[in-house]
């Protein structure tokens, strides 16, 4: 593992898309530890096994097995440890319902599973360089000035 590379953990059941996904992490400039889950039930043992490292971003599908991604990400929001991971909805779902619903349950980013490689990319790195710039520069949400609850 790099020691200030972004831990990356991508939930997605679809194995092209994982794959895909894989190789956009691969064509960025920023350092990154990139895992992978199959369902939500594996990403949330994931997430509860003290012996793995949290990510500082995770890439999580709507549409999973065994547990959907919405039951995840409402299942982390609740959790004390993991309620501060940043979440990105990735999802083939352009549904106003369904970024409402996410954006309510605690989710930071909606990103629609875009159709070719060159857009993946320029989403991927657009967030993951927002995050890199609070990742190595000490910031945090705690340091703002003014917080709305």
């Amino acid at each position: 593992m790099q020691k200030n590379a972004l831990n990356i953990l991508l939930a997605d059941d679809d194995e092209d898309d994982r794959l895909f996904f894989k190789d956009a992490f691969e064509e960025i400039k920023i350092q990154t530890n990139v895992e992978f889950v199959h369902d939500g039930m594996q990403l949330m043992e994931h997430l509860m096994d003290q012996d793995n490292k949290l990510p500082d971003i995770l890439f999580l599908d709507l549409n999973m097995p065994k547990k959907t991604g919405k039951e995840c990400l409402i299942e982390i929001k609740k959790t004390e440890h993991l309620k501060n991971i940043i979440i990105a909805i990735y999802s083939t779902s352009s549904s106003e319902e369904d970024i409402e619903d996410t954006f309510i349950q605690g989710a930071n980013i909606y990103i629609k599973k875009p159709s070719d490689f060159n857009t993946l990319k320029k989403i991927i790195n657009e967030v993951v360089t927002v995050n890199w710039h609070y990742h190595t520069s000490g910031l945090n949400r705690d340091n703002f000035l003014l917080r709305l609850k």
